[in-house]
């Protein structure tokens, strides 16, 4: 931003060419205070725009996540406490799922020898592939939170002689299918078919493993992918960081439990009727600080519920009659017949591309600033 600035001189205001150079600093005398000065910077500082503010960095408030009892079923009451805390806030925390904490607890064991290996070794086994691959401290979309890894669920992690990866898929496949369901039971609450539907073309998983930060601030780690909705399986009693488009929060999360939180592929999708989170939750260093030794690794894994890059992406928009609940609308068949969507909610977004849109986001980083969901705003 700062290059693109224009750097215009000052007008020279003394007419003729004998006109004197300027004296030096050293002969002017300081006619303004330090108490003026601060006034000054004072006053020019509160006309600056309002919306000029940034998402806050520092000390984000702590914010219980809603529970939410999961069950197999979607009953009303599941589907209403869904929708309200999707709507609402935009993340919440789920007990009495099916995944075991001995399952989550072997995964992890299984990927901490991970980041022991050389830098060689980790790119071989997750070579760089956007997003997917390895991400060091000392990389470009590397933000110092410390190292991750990111695959593909459906590329099957092969066991080597250092290591073994059964306890990891498992619980891939346990995390993808609990996502699935609420992607399900989310847009149900809404009054809307199951929008990712039963063919397995019609998403992608993308698992990362991370290192806990190790900074007390709000971070966001391994860079930011566009998603439907993302999982991470707390094994701990921790808080996460978040942002939201209110700005950074910290969520204590239960030991057990599934953190989920709302993507912007979600909050387009619902026409703007449910909140988005910006990124993963991020363990905050100063939750795990009564480990036993300050030298441990807190490892995290999170998985996201997201589409193909060749997906065009657009909102679901319900009827405005009485019988919303009971129309579905597809977008596809809409775009092709060219439906002028009379008697439909009007939308608040374009339809984009979601490869260029995730490109974007992923690469230049606007999102830590900005909605990059803004551009596309009706």
């Amino acid at each position: 931003m700062a290059s693109s600035l224009d750097h215009n001189q000052l007008p020279n205001i003394h007419a003729g060419a004998t006109a004197a150079p300027p004296p030096t600093p050293s002969s002017q005398t300081n006619h303004l205070s330090t108490s003026a000065a601060a006034d000054a910077l004072s006053k020019l500082l509160h006309r600056l725009p309002p919306n000029l503010s940034l998402p806050t960095r520092r000390s984000p408030s702590v914010i219980p996540p809603p529970t939410i009892s999961f069950s197999e079923s979607p009953n009303p009451d599941l589907l209403n406490r869904l929708l309200s805390a999707a709507s609402e806030l935009g993340f919440f925390q789920l007990t009495d799922h099916k995944i075991s904490s001995h399952l989550a607890l072997s995964a992890e064991s299984e990927s901490a020898p991970l980041f022991n290996l050389p830098a060689e070794k980790k790119e071989s086994l997750f070579p760089k592939n956007w997003p997917l691959g390895f991400k060091g401290d000392g990389d470009e979309e590397s933000d110092g939170s410390g190292e991750s890894l990111c695959f593909d669920s459906r590329n099957c992690l092969s066991d080597s002689p250092e290591i073994s990866f059964h306890s990891l898929t498992d619980f891939v496949l346990e995390m993808e299918s609990l996502g699935l369901k609420i992607v399900e039971f989310l847009f149900r609450a809404i009054g809307f078919e199951n929008p990712i539907g039963e063919d397995r073309t019609g998403f992608r998983s993308l698992v990362w493993i991370s290192e806990g930060c190790r900074s007390t601030e709000p971070a966001m780690a391994g860079g930011f992918y566009p998603y439907i909705i993302g999982l991470q399986y707390q094994s701990r009693n921790q808080k996460c960081s978040l942002l939201g488009d209110s700005g950074w929060v910290a969520a204590a999360a239960a030991a057990d439990s599934v953190m989920v939180s709302i993507g912007d592929i979600a909050q387009v999708w619902s026409n703007g009727k449910l909140k988005k989170m910006r990124g993963r939750p991020v363990p905050m260093a100063s939750s795990v600080a009564n480990t036993s030794s300050t030298n441990s690794r807190t490892i995290s894994l999170s998985l996201l519920i997201t589409l193909p890059v060749d997906t065009q992406v657009s909102p679901l928009l319900l009827s405005t009659n009485e019988n919303a609940n009971e129309e579905q609308f597809d977008k596809k068949e809409r775009e092709d017949d060219g439906d002028s969507g009379e008697g439909k909610e009007k939308a608040v977004f374009h339809s984009f591309n979601f490869e260029e849109y995730a490109w974007r986001v992923y690469h230049d980083r606007c999102f830590l600033l900005k909605d990059p969901l803004n551009r596309y705003r009706i």
